[in-house]
């Protein structure tokens, strides 16, 4: 049960629904590894552009807040809403969604032999119907380094297609794991929920959703 337990026999408080603000099949396969399923999958609808001069640190944080919040005030019934973004940036420059073949290229290209910034903000929001919850996020930032590319080795990468909508145009649980020299932080983060953060985030709340 991804649910708190209800707090008092005869209380009629609604124990809250656990809702995630992703369709992301990465996502709800990390929360399930710790013992999570979502009673809910509601995606957010929200604008993901970034903002003038807007750092990654701040966009990250920004999108994960936006989609947690927008969820949580469109959601009638008692629950906590739990959302994330992950952000590739190389300094200050933030790599796209890879939505093409050729922004995958691109974003590929880009990381071959460098060291990148991996950013995963998570948010958590209660809907108004649970007001004993509260409003908390947490930052993790992972260093990741590719080796260099050949290309060869990125048209590879590129045939083998799990670039699709990846932040930076790759997977770390996919082909481009091959090519990973280097990563100090959270993998998880990196393939789109920091598992360690997202569980204290969820202990903080009022309840029992996790040991």
């Amino acid at each position: 049960m991804s649910t708190p337990t209800q707090e008092a026999p005869g209380t009629l408080e609604q124990a809250p629904l656990l809702v995630l603000a992703s369709a992301s099949a990465r996502r709800i396969d990390l929360l399930r590894q710790i013992g999570l399923t979502p009673d809910r999958i509601l995606p957010a609808d929200i604008d993901e552009t970034p903002k003038r001069n807007e750092t990654p640190r701040l966009y990250a944080q920004r999108m994960a807040a936006t989609k947690a919040n927008t969820v949580a005030l469109n959601t009638v019934e008692p629950a906590l809403i739990v959302a994330a973004d992950t952000v590739v940036a190389l300094g200050r420059r933030i790599l796209p969604k890879a939505e093409d073949r050729e922004t995958a290229r691109t974003c590929l290209t880009a990381l071959s032999g460098r060291r990148h910034t991996v950013l995963t903000a998570v948010a958590v929001a209660p809907s108004p119907a649970w007001t004993k919850g509260r409003p908390a996020a947490r930052l993790v930032e992972t260093a990741v380094a590719f080796s260099r590319l050949t290309e060869q080795q990125i048209t590879a990468l590129l045939d083998a297609g799990d670039w699709d909508g990846k932040a930076g145009g790759y997977a770390l649980q996919g082909h481009a794991a091959a090519f990973i020299r280097f990563l100090s932080g959270s993998a998880s983060a990196v393939i789109g929920l920091p598992l360690f953060e997202t569980a204290q985030l969820l202990r903080g709340q009022p309840g029992r959703w996790l040991a």
